[in-house]
């Protein structure tokens, strides 16, 4: 019971995966509200017994932090068209000009985009899993020390 409680809580405070570097720390609240709705499909989605994944948007905004440290190679690039053209369709947020449209990918980029978003969403997980954990250290530390101040040592020595 607490595991799913976690993985809905998750849903909206897991931490939003971007590239090393200092960009993308603030994405925009279209790009937020798009993550967060598509990883609550996504949990849906494992509560029926599929296997969860990363989301598009996550994809989209992290290809795109990525991008302006480094330039994409042409892979990456038409993966990244694709993941925007998803998240811009799915979300209603306008024409998107046909030269950046990217409908459907090759089995070896295909490939490489779903390895992705499982990286993506092993890492959201994994931050989520140390936050749980940092949490429960410091109510311990709490506890104990609640105990010391309610409990004096017998013995001091």
């Amino acid at each position: 019971m607490q595991k799913g409680i976690s993985q809905i809580a998750g849903v909206f405070t897991d931490p939003i995966i971007v590239c090393p570097g200092g960009w993308g720390d603030s994405p925009p609240a279209r790009v937020k509200e798009a993550i967060t709705l598509e990883r609550l499909i996504e949990q849906m989605k494992a509560i029926k017994g599929e296997t969860a994944t990363g989301t598009d948007a996550e994809a989209m905004w992290y290809l795109s932090t990525a991008s302006l440290n480094a330039p994409l190679d042409s892979d990456w690039a038409e993966i990244y068209q694709y993941a925007f053209t998803q998240v811009y369709r799915r979300h209603k947020w306008g024409e998107i000009p046909s030269d950046l449209t990217v409908d459907k990918l090759d089995n070896y980029r295909m490939g490489k985009y779903l390895h992705f978003k499982h990286w993506i969403y092993d890492h959201h997980i994994r931050g989520r899993h140390d936050r749980d954990r940092a949490e429960r250290r410091e109510q311990k530390d709490q506890e104990l020390a609640r105990q010391s101040t309610e409990q004096p040592a017998l013995f001091k020595f």
